[in-house]
């Protein structure tokens, strides 16, 4: 190349490849390659097989890898590009969620159904339209690609990474690079470009509380002894306090960016019932972003249809608690531990089993490569310039790659909107904003090619 592709002429080249791009992603999208389902695992190692075909046709030696026999495969590949160039890490998974319930969805979740501006499918979103932002990006450049290009598409994202450590440290000399694009978040809003800066860590336990060794009558016994659903039901009240807030000592929480949510957007994109009170203190993007959150997502205790007139002894409950930027999980997890232990009330038995964890992230989001992201995002979305956005979710592999790659500037990206419902029925693209993600990737590697 004489020089940087011109703006205009990539956003050309984006609009006249977005039918094909598509169409790969709806054909991507139709196999049901969910990493949870073990029933599942040869539509795993398919969707691994069609993700590498995508980008060896764009030139890519590709190679699908694993850290063990029988492990989830992930994609990896090279493409060299113009001697001096800097080295871009391409990443996004290839494993989705469990579609659960096919009479929640309003059409089919394996297969792709256009609705409104919005495409409906499991994996639409997230995150095989990442998959597609990528190869959309080298298609765009054809033979001219602007930096040399290494990939990474996982195959097990969605139950936890749990080899990834593993692959970083076998292949670390074949993935690394100057800059990582990690295409798996989200935008702020329609129309509003996002980076994402920040992310909550994940501490999941299993609490069980017991205070019989077997059932005994409610009559016979009520009154003295107490019940396992009443007393977890007073361990988990002490949980937070009469605002809301995590009541539990030496949690970190921080400030977070001075972004607007208005009440509107909140209520309607959460989903809360109408005369619902919002819990915590702080600013609605600290308590969802920089601060700790705990929630109970599972009981186990017995249906109240068919219930006898027991005493239960004893019950569980999973907790989820999500670690605020600038925490551990070592921190949470002996936080969480003293304060249960200190709180079980009537001398009960408890036991807690750590289920899962996950590092939070905090990303210092300046130089030259976020330079050439802000100014790509802000030129596809016609002036709007990018929202350094944190998200109160978990994407603990980004802490790995940051630890294994210390040097590398780390860009998280993604296809998602407030309306995605990624993990939800209803998973829905919205394919206006899924063009310009695919030409903002292009602009980002024509501007790190320039610099």
């Amino acid at each position: 190349m004489t020089g940087p592709v011109p703006t205009e002429d990539l956003r050309t080249r984006i609009t006249e490849l977005l039918p094909g791009v598509r169409a790969d992603l709806e054909a991507l999208v139709r196999i049901p390659s969910v990493s949870a389902d073990p029933a599942r695992r040869d539509q795993v190692e398919a969707s691994a097989r069609a993700t590498a075909e995508l980008f060896a046709a764009e030139g890519v030696d590709v190679e699908i890898v694993r850290a063990y026999d029988g492990a989830p495969p992930a994609v990896i590949g090279h493409r060299a590009g113009p001697e001096g160039a800097p080295t871009v890490l391409l990443y996004a998974h290839h494993d989705v969620q469990p579609e659960n319930d096919h009479a929640e969805w309003d059409s089919p979740p394996w297969e792709p159904t256009e609705r409104d501006g919005r495409l409906y499918a499991r994996g639409a979103a997230d995150d095989k339209a990442g998959v597609l932002a990528h190869v959309a990006a080298l298609r765009a450049f054809g033979e001219d690609l602007p930096v040399s290009v290494k990939l990474f598409i996982e195959g097990e994202e969605e139950v936890g990474s749990d080899t990834l450590p593993e692959l970083l440290a076998t292949y670390r000399d074949r993935l690394a690079a100057d800059v990582i694009v990690i295409a798996d978040s989200g935008n702020w809003d329609i129309g509003v470009p996002a980076l994402t800066t920040s992310l909550r860590g994940l501490v999941r336990v299993d609490v069980e509380v017991r205070t019989l060794t077997h059932a005994v009558h409610s009559g016979m016994w009520g009154g003295l002894v107490p019940d396992a659903l009443i007393t977890l039901s007073r361990l988990i009240a002490t949980l937070h306090d009469d605002r809301g807030d995590v009541a539990v000592e030496g949690l970190v929480s921080s400030p977070a960016a001075d972004v607007d949510y208005p009440e509107e957007r909140l209520r309607a994109e959460s989903g809360a019932v109408p005369g619902i009170e919002w819990i915590g203190t702080g600013s609605a993007v600290e308590r969802l972003w920089t601060k700790p959150a705990l929630s109970i997502t599972g009981l186990d205790a017995p249906k109240v249809e068919g219930a006898s007139n027991t005493l239960v002894p004893a019950a569980r409950a999973k907790i989820s608690l999500r670690v605020a930027p600038g925490d551990t999980t070592a921190n949470a997890l002996a936080c969480l531990q003293r304060h249960l232990e200190a709180h079980v009330p009537w001398g009960a038995e408890l036991t807690v089993t750590v289920v899962d964890t996950g590092e939070a992230t905090r990303i210092e989001a300046s130089g030259p490569a976020y330079d050439a992201a802000r100014s790509a995002f802000a030129e596809a979305w016609d002036g709007t310039a990018p929202v350094d956005m944190g998200v109160g979710g978990s994407i603990p592999f980004i802490a790995e790659f940051l630890e294994t790659f210390p040097e590398a500037s780390v860009l998280v990206t993604g296809v998602e909107d407030p309306d995605t419902r990624a993990h939800g029925a209803n998973e829905g693209l919205h394919l206006a904003e899924f063009e310009r993600v695919l030409l903002a990737e292009a602009l980002l590697l024509r501007n790190l090619g320039a610099s």
